[in-house]
């Protein structure tokens, strides 16, 4: 998801490496349920958790959770509940019920697996936005929850654009002429809005046909459309202004067989950071510019710059 930053905001890097410190990642305990906490961006091992490439900070927080299947616990708390009755008689009460679950999730907890994801976030502080690599928004929530504590000041609200990606997506397939700029590509999904939830999905299928046209004449919406941005970069443009399968087109980076780990982390990360900083001001003046809550329809506005979960994946782009 991407955000504005607020102009209260006001922190250095290193100020933002010693807040980031005072949580870092650890992995869960022997009967802890989740970890949340800051990894190095770069990878190695004690290096800094705040990374600035060509001015733009790169983090990465990093969750591991560990789940024990409910049907197991239930079954272990009806063991306990079994011999509890065998031996006094009496049948554990709702309460004491509760405890046993209780207990018999804690002795199971330290042989439950672990599971491990990252979120990448990445914070322009000129332009002053945050980019969070989140698929959902209560992900994207935790997230900054986790930055609010580590970005003292910080208030960032989601940006908004003039014209609603539905409804440009709407115009772009029946006119079938994309923003300048942006490529229609192969895949599509249109649902229709009323009590039928009926959905339509196209994938490595060309959208220029009338079949296409008259599911959206007929009532139906696009939520999810693919594009390319200047041959560039492509990516699945959602109804909530989101950005999913955002890829790299071939040629856009260098390979470098020379090149060292850090060099080549610090070069992925520019010219990714690069592109989509060019890209985001284009799709959002696609879609009538930046709206500014709180701003009449007589002030000026930002820049047009936004949109969500630009997940990238970890071999396209160091963020």
């Amino acid at each position: 998801m991407v955000y504005r930053v607020g102009p209260a905001w006001s922190m250095s890097l290193a100020q933002l490496e010693d807040k980031l410190q005072e949580t870092p990642f650890a992995e869960c305990g022997m009967t802890q349920e989740k970890s949340v906490g800051w990894t190095p961006p770069r990878g190695q091992e004690n290096g800094a958790l705040a990374e600035s490439v060509g001015g733009q900070w790169l983090l990465k927080l990093m969750m591991e959770s560990k789940a024990v299947p409910a049907s197991v616990i239930n079954r272990k708390m009806k063991e306990r509940a079994a011999q509890i009755e065998a031996t006094t008689g009496r049948k554990p009460g709702k309460k004491e019920s509760k405890e046993l679950k209780e207990e018999a999730k804690l002795e199971l907890l330290p042989m439950a697996f672990t599971r491990q994801g990252a979120v990448n976030v990445w914070v322009d502080p000129e332009a002053r936005l945050l980019m969070v690599d989140a698929g959902s928004q209560g992900k994207a929530d935790e997230v900054l929850t986790c930055l609010a504590k580590a970005m003292d000041g910080l208030a960032a609200m989601p940006l908004q654009t003039a014209v609603s990606p539905v409804a440009a997506m709407s115009d772009w397939l029946l006119s079938q002429e994309p923003p300048a700029g942006f490529s229609i590509d192969r895949e599509c999904e249109l649902k229709a809005p009323d009590e039928s939830k009926a959905v339509v999905r196209y994938s490595r299928h060309a959208l220029d046909i009338d079949e296409v046209q008259q599911h959206i004449t007929t009532g139906k919406v696009p939520t999810r459309l693919a594009m390319t941005w200047e041959g560039r970069v492509s990516f699945v443009l959602t109804e909530g202004l989101q950005i999913k399968k955002l890829s790299f087109v071939d040629g856009v980076f260098q390979d470098d067989g020379a090149a060292s780990k850090d060099d080549r982390f610090d070069a992925d990360a520019a010219i990714a950071t690069g592109e989509i900083r060019k890209l985001i001001p284009d799709l959002v003046s696609a879609l009538g510019g930046e709206l500014v809550i709180g701003a009449s329809a007589a002030e000026p506005q930002e820049p047009a710059t936004a949109v969500s979960s630009l997940a990238a994946s970890p071999e396209s782009a160091p963020f």
